[in-house]
């Protein structure tokens, strides 16, 4: 499974587990990074090294990368596209276009699902019969079969997909906005560099942003 495919199947997990009905609505990519599956909650399921690894896939999944995502405008996913293909891509796009919306597309939706997708309802046959149709294809390019996610912890206090302090590692409450974990108080955002406002890591010495010395924490 690659860094995209654990991206998008945690954004289901995430939003299966506190607000299904999200799953087939737009979701500002604001809101994708801050509260649906932040670094430093996930990155343990997202097996990802740092901040940086983290932007970068999540820049990937915007530019519409294995068609799991569509990105709009479509002038913004553009952008993405050209930083994707970049030697030296600008980090902080995606906090830049943070009112862009993200909408996942069905078909791998509904592998992540473990649904059947291309069946649609259709009212009742003049016999009284229900029947169903097949949807026409869409064109989407073969994707990789994603695991069902039958481990979906609903409580979000133990399960392997739950939401977890990115500091003691404990279960994170699901269904709300969490800043603060309840075990540790540790904050859940990113801290930031007091100079530039550039994302940073727990034990950095200076910012990656500006070279700025960070105070320890």
């Amino acid at each position: 499974m690659t860094d995209l495919d654990r991206l998008f199947r945690q954004i289901v997990r995430n939003l299966a587990a506190t607000d299904p009905a999200r799953l087939h609505r737009p979701l500002p990519l604001s809101e994708l990074r801050e509260t649906i599956v932040p670094y430093r909650a996930n990155r343990r399921a997202l097996e990802l090294e740092s901040a940086e690894d983290y932007e970068l896939v999540l820049m990937r999944l915007c530019a519409g990368e294995g068609g799991f995502a569509r990105t709009e405008p479509a002038e913004v996913r553009a952008e993405f596209e050209v930083e994707v293909g970049s030697s030296n891509p600008d980090l902080e796009i995606a906090q830049r276009h943070g009112n862009a919306v993200v909408s996942l597309e069905p078909k791998p939706l509904a592998l992540a699902l473990n649904h059947q997708p291309g069946l649609a309802f259709a009212p009742p046959d003049a016999s009284g019969r229900t029947v169903t149709r097949e949807e026409p294809s869409v064109g989407l390019p073969e994707l990789p079969a994603l695991e069902p996610l039958d481990d979906v912890d609903p409580a979000g206090a133990t399960g392997h997909g739950a939401l977890r302090c990115g500091l003691c590692d404990r279960g994170l409450p699901t269904g709300r906005v969490v800043n603060f974990c309840p075990h540790c108080g540790g904050g859940q955002g990113m801290p930031r560099c007091p100079a530039c406002r550039s994302e940073t890591e727990a034990g950095w010495l200076h910012c990656v942003g500006c070279g700025a010395a960070l105070s320890r924490s």
